[in-house]
């Protein structure tokens, strides 16, 4: 089944984030049902990102669209992956998610 990596776009500020416990844990919680919404399509669940650059061939550092977080999943198509991404908790925010098919390799 193909892998779909889901990228999250989007201005993360550090005192944006919560910092009380129980806004925290109320935070976790939507990840969490997300998470156990995708059941066995859920590859890696993955990680927030707080800060990001991009570098040239030339050595040259340039500042890309702001990369928040990434999610990976299996889907039978691409269909099936942008409905999983369409629950993502970070598209309450304002951000977007980016759906990038993962090609096989192997």
């Amino acid at each position: 089944m193909p892998k779909y990596l889901l990228t999250y776009h989007g201005e993360m500020k550090m005192e944006d984030m919560p910092s009380d416990p129980a806004a925290i844990q109320e935070v976790m919680a939507v990840w969490a049902a997300w998470y156990e919404s995708m059941g066995d399509a859920l590859v890696d669940g993955g990680a927030p990102i707080a800060i990001s650059s991009a570098i040239t061939a030339d050595g040259a550092i340039d500042a890309p669209a702001q990369l928040t977080g990434y999610t990976i999943v299996e889907a039978a198509d691409f269909a099936g992956a942008t409905a999983i991404a369409e629950g993502s908790p970070v598209l309450a925010n304002g951000h977007t998610v980016q759906i990038s098919e993962a090609i096989d390799m192997g």
